[in-house]
């Protein structure tokens, strides 16, 4: 998933292991696009390697106009955003106490 986004050029890319602050997934992917497009880009092409090998999204939220898609795959939750919104809702911060696995400026 880390490496999905990366390769669409997602920003300040983060995988944060949540096991021991959240009791619905253990790992979280954060990430921003640029631009709408660039933000879809990235959901599409995260989704499109988890389905090539046999790993289909549990739950999906969100379009492209709301700033924030998310893809639910179970132990491991997905979430891009467009920058205000990341600011915004600033998850970062809210799971400060999870631990930092990958973190990709």
């Amino acid at each position: 998933m880390v490496e999905a986004a990366s390769d669409k050029q997602a920003a300040d890319l983060v995988l944060l292991d949540t096991r021991e602050v959240c009791s619905f997934a253990d790992y979280f992917v954060i990430c921003t696009g640029g631009t709408s497009r660039q933000v879809k880009a990235i959901y599409d092409e995260v989704e499109h390697r988890l389905k090539e090998s046999g790993i289909k999204p549990k739950h999906h939220e969100g379009d492209v106009d709301s700033g924030w898609l998310l893809l639910d795959f179970g132990s491991v939750v997905v979430h891009i955003f467009a920058s205000f919104e990341r600011g915004y809702y600033n998850l970062d911060t809210l799971w400060s106490q999870a631990d930092t696995v990958v973190k990709i400026q």
